[in-house]
């Protein structure tokens, strides 16, 4: 079984380690291979207990726990992994990282989702996200989603599903948590960890009209890789052909609030689970462009009313 890292005063432990370190000269001049490589060992568990102790808190006795108390000092920063490994004082920090994601609700985004979201523009501004490389790391909230163990297991249900196709596969998750923030972590785990799956997923926005609201596309108090189904039913065919650039510079101009009642996001209760659309000024049936210049801000509950006033925008 592998030594686990031990706590320790990181000078005494700094001290010990340039000592042995100092010693192992003669190593390298007279040992053979072997020697020298068992003269290392405790070199590496001295380092590995300097790394463990680095955060000073006695509490943090668990890999796991380092690893998230180190991750909370930093939020909304990429991390290499090789700093996990050394605040951890473990080699298998991933699997560690998995369980706070998986098991314990920590939104954590990781490189390979990262760049699946890079390559498909819907990382939009944020640009930490499109320069993290596969082994980095971003805890995304402070906050701990204490419905993450359910959900996961609900994804590993779909997952295993035969007969669906990947947008099919994520279309039924998001369609069982409407209205709740599901992270790119838990889509590509849906999709079996194909790069596809956030391709997939604009695609069920753009061209099926399901509204899946990202930072990006309406909703900017949403973290970056969160996404909000945010109602069960499609939108009307002609306002599928919106493009995402078009409806976010409407709802950036109309300060991401409703033109007629002037509800935003910050208004949201589960109680008036409402959400914003883009409205044609020019019926859509009169030859209305899909341009910011004919759009304007509506919540769905104004947009349905000036529908059934007879607008056809």
């Amino acid at each position: 079984m592998a030594r686990r890292s031990s706590l320790g005063d990181p000078e005494t432990l700094r001290s010990s380690l340039v000592d042995l370190l100092t010693d192992f000269e003669k190593h390298l001049q007279s040992s053979e291979l072997r020697q020298q490589v068992r003269a290392l060992i405790p070199a590496n568990h001295l380092l590995r207990d300097l790394g463990s102790s680095l955060l000073r808190d006695e509490t943090a006795k668990a890999a796991r726990d380092r690893i998230l108390r180190y991750l909370l000092k930093y939020v909304g920063v990429v991390i290499e992994g090789e700093e996990l490994m050394v605040i951890g004082g473990i080699s298998e920090y991933a699997r560690r990282i998995r369980e706070l994601r998986v098991e314990h609700g920590w939104k954590i985004i990781t490189g390979y989702t990262a760049k699946d979201m890079a390559d498909d523009e819907e990382c939009g501004e944020e640009t930490e996200l499109g320069s993290m490389k596969p082994d980095d790391y971003m805890l995304l909230s402070a906050e701990q989603d204490r419905d993450a163990a359910y959900r996961w297991n609900v994804a590993n249900e779909i997952r295993k599903e035969k007969g669906l196709s990947v947008r099919d596969k994520i279309l039924k998750y998001l369609r069982m948590n409407v209205g709740k923030q599901v992270s790119g972590e838990e889509l590509r785990y849906v999709a079996d960890n194909r790069s596809e799956w956030a391709r997939r997923t604009r695609e069920l926005r753009t061209e099926f009209g399901w509204p899946i609201i990202t930072k990006n596309t309406g909703r900017p108090d949403l973290p970056v890789s969160m996404y909000v189904l945010e109602e069960d039913r499609q939108a009307p065919e002609h306002d599928r052909t919106i493009k995402d650039a078009v409806r976010r510079e409407v709802y950036m101009r109309d300060g991401h609030a409703c033109r007629d009642c002037g509800w935003t996001h910050g208004l949201w209760n589960s109680s008036d689970p409402r959400h914003l659309e883009a409205h044609h000024a020019q019926h859509h049936v009169d030859g209305g462009a899909n341009t910011a210049e004919n759009l304007i801000t509506l919540c769905n509950i104004c947009h349905d009313k000036r529908h059934r006033k007879g607008e056809e925008g």
